[in-house]
């Protein structure tokens, strides 16, 4: 029984373990088999991105009821998880298309260098050169399109950036829009169109600049065409780089315009809110003339403004309404315009005629110097010379020390021979002693000078001069010394109050063979010259019988006669030719004899008194001058003599260097602070400005 038991107990055994293996073989063929094929696809798949590794398979996960083995689809969730930082997540309308035969985990979690090489392959946009230097070029056949049937991903983007000008080149920088995948802000055709046309227009125009500046370097022109095109090209380019200013300037105009007729209309919030952009528009220029000087908030104000004035204009816009208040405008700015004009010539008439503190210091400090010598050391060397014929004489009459100094060390440092030249120079009784002491501590080399009262001239008196006569008159003094006359307050007025008017220095011109009798020819030069070559040949000049030697300074119709003389005078009108050619004193060459053959200075005598009323002429020498000389005058050639530096900015280089005197007459003498800078130079070289004198009262050179 027991064998026979054991035996029917392995027969079992035996039957259930045969049983067993066909159930585990058709489990490894069902379950097992596709297991290993799919691992071993998987190494293989993971071996391609460089990974050769798999980690264990024998992984846990806790259960309810225990612990068991892990299937494998969650094996291979915990080989490949899934992760939420992958590098590129693209949208699921550009996905790659799924590839037969591989579960959609794998086909999601492939080789992540593979993917981000593929996206970028798919997505990299067209290569661009630099937005700065992008030079769009926009034709029919190349002008985007839109696409409706492309696939959005392929369709080409909009053109949204912006068109900028640099180097003369017309460009485009993105936006951000760039990147948006969308068929909406094209360029329109018509608005690009336009807008390089623009743009081309400036290029032109610098352009154009730039080759007449090259087409001027090339040509050989004097210096004053150099200054007027470099003025002009200044201003060129000046409009092109003040277009935002010039803008906000209009705008601000307008903005005036629409706040008084918006006044008008009692509209108080478009007056207020016009009021706020004013004062905002004239805080922000201030003394702005270029763009580069405006603020970073410029370019937001402008536009809040345009919102304004089309606020404005819907509201209140009426074109003979416009018309008034721009004529009403442009009338006040015509009058403050006047106005200020006015009040600059007073000021520089004013400023012309007052003596600088350091002119005044130094006049003391001579003065003072001088009358501590003792008697034997006050006068001058070679006083034998003073009364030759046949060396070349000076006369100059002047109350300025360092302007005679000026005119001395300039004619003297350019003379071939300066030994032979004699200054006789004339000055009151207040800078008498500072003239002299002057010119003893700086001697004029080897040239001779004698320093001169014009208060010892004894024989010069109100009985035998008019003018004289005539200074010393109630109506005369009333003229001058009371301020309630009309014209006391007028530039004009303040210009013939001139202390030059009411001195005998600046009438002693006409009284030159009185005052040296045993001269045959005399060079007058005016204190407010500078000689810059050897006057010597002015003495051989043949004047024809006249008896005056002076350049002449009329043009089309400028500087003559009526300029100077009142021609509705009878007395004036039928012995003068009111388009005679006027001339300059400041540099003129004398004959003495034909002088006294003639009776100059007996005919200047009855014209003075003739004028004692200032009928015939205004105060000055100038006008007595043209009468006395009328028909008497030859004319000397331009290079003698150039006029204009102390009011005539637009004297050209080129005559100022070939001339022989250059004259600053006008206000802006080249001492005052009101001297125009760009003629001072020629002055200020012939000053001593590290004289112990000059450096005391401060004279510098600014």
């Amino acid at each position: 029984m027991p064998s026979t038991r054991i035996t029917g107990l392995s027969r079992h055994h035996i039957k259930n373990t045969k049983c067993r293996k066909t159930v585990m073989a058709l489990l490894s063929i069902s379950v097992v088999a596709p297991l290993i094929f799919l691992v071993r696809h998987a190494g293989s798949y993971n071996s391609g991105s460089g990974q050769t590794d798999f980690p264990d398979w024998s992984f846990s996960r806790s259960h309810a009821d225990g612990t068991r083995r892990l299937s494998a689809l969650e094996q291979i969730d915990h080989v490949f998880p899934k992760d939420d930082n992958l590098l590129v997540r693209e949208k699921e309308d550009e996905r790659p298309q799924e590839q037969p035969g591989i579960h959609p985990r794998f086909q999601e979690q492939s080789d992540i260098r593979q993917v981000v090489s593929t996206v970028k392959a798919n997505k990299r946009p067209q290569e661009q050169p630099d937005i700065h230097e992008v030079v769009l070029t926009v034709k029919e056949d190349e002008r985007p399109q839109k696409q409706s049937d492309i696939y959005p991903r392929f369709q080409k983007k909009p053109d949204t950036r912006q068109v900028v000008l640099k180097d003369d080149v017309l460009s485009y920088q993105s936006t951000p829009g760039d990147k948006q995948e969308s068929t909406e802000g094209l360029l329109d055709p018509s608005s690009l169109q336009h807008n390089q046309n623009s743009v081309k227009s400036a290029i032109s125009e610098r352009k154009n600049l730039s080759r007449t500046e090259s087409e001027f370097s090339k040509k050989s022109v004097d210096s004053e065409s150099v200054g007027t095109l470099h003025v002009k090209k200044q201003e060129k380019i000046k409009g092109i780089l003040d277009r935002n200013v010039t803008l906000m300037h209009q705008q601000l105009t307008m903005a005036k315009v629409y706040a008084s007729i918006a006044q008008a209309h009692n509209n108080l919030e478009l007056l207020q809110a016009l009021k706020l952009q004013i004062k905002e528009f004239q805080e922000v220029l201030g003394e702005v003339e270029i763009d580069a000087e405006l603020p970073v908030s410029a370019p937001s104000k402008i536009k809040d403004m345009g919102k304004i004035l089309l606020k404005a204009q819907d509201q209140h816009y009426d074109c003979s309404e416009m018309v008034k208040k721009l004529r009403a405008m442009v009338h006040v700015t015509q009058e403050q315009t006047r106005m200020l004009k006015k009040q600059s010539l007073f000021l520089s008439q004013l400023a012309a005629k007052t003596l600088p503190q350091g002119l005044h210091c130094l006049s003391m400090r001579l003065t003072l110097e001088y009358y501590i010598l003792p008697p034997n050391k006050r006068e001058f060397f070679h006083r034998e010379k003073l009364e030759d014929a046949s060396l070349y004489h000076y006369a100059l009459f002047s109350d300025n020390v360092l302007a005679a100094s000026v005119v001395v060390n300039s004619t003297v440092s350019h003379a071939k021979e300066p030994e032979k030249h004699v200054f006789h120079l004339v000055t009151d009784k207040l800078n008498y002693g500072a003239m002299r002491m002057w010119f003893l501590a700086n001697p004029p080399g080897n040239a001779t000078i004698e320093v001169e009262n014009v208060d010892n001239f004894n024989w010069l008196n109100s009985s035998y001069c008019p003018v004289l006569r005539q200074l010393e008159s109630a109506a005369m003094k009333e003229y001058y010394f009371k301020a309630n006359q009309p014209a006391a307050s007028s530039s004009s007025g303040l210009k013939y109050r001139n202390p030059k008017y009411l001195s005998m220095l600046n009438h002693l011109r006409f009284y030159l063979p009185q005052i040296y009798p045993k001269l045959d020819k005399i060079v007058f030069l005016d204190d407010d010259i500078v000689v810059q070559k050897d006057l010597t040949p002015l003495w051989s000049i043949d004047l024809l019988g006249k008896v005056n030697g002076a350049v002449e300074t009329c043009g089309a119709s400028f500087h003559r006669f009526d300029k100077y003389l009142n021609f509705s005078n009878p007395l004036i009108a039928k012995r003068f030719d009111p388009l005679a050619c006027g001339w300059a004193y400041g540099m003129n060459i004398f004959d003495l004899k034909q002088w006294k053959t003639q009776d100059i200075t007996g005919i200047y005598h009855r014209w003075q008194d003739l004028n004692e009323d200032r009928v015939l002429w205004k105060l000055g020498t100038l006008p007595p001058g043209l009468i006395t000389f009328y028909n008497l005058t030859y004319a000397l050639e331009k290079k003698w003599h150039v006029l204009g530096l102390g009011y005539n900015p637009a004297v050209r280089r080129k005559d100022i260097e070939t001339a022989a005197v250059i004259h600053y007459n006008g206000n802006m003498k080249p001492w005052l602070e009101i001297a125009m800078q760009k003629f001072k130079s020629y002055w200020t070289k012939y000053v001593e400005y590290d004289h112990p004198f000059l450096q005391l009262c401060n004279i510098i050179n600014d």
